[in-house]
């Protein structure tokens, strides 16, 4: 995985925090929810490349 793709996706987890503390703050149903789907989907990213990188590390693994 990338450094950028990384940076990308912890950006986006914590500016979905970000949107849920404040929507808790705010007793915004709306942003509380957008916050933590945005959360939601940015670790879901962060798990596909770490699956990604295993992939990777298991091939590389049988061709040396």
């Amino acid at each position: 995985m990338s450094f950028t793709d990384k940076a990308r996706n912890k950006a986006d987890e914590l500016t979905g925090a970000a949107k849920e503390r404040i929507g808790n703050a705010t007793n915004n149903e709306r942003l509380r929810a957008e916050g933590s789907t945005q959360q939601t989907e940015a670790q879901a990213r962060q798990a596909g490349e770490h699956a990604k990188d295993a992939g990777r590390d298991v091939r590389d693994a049988f061709t040396r």
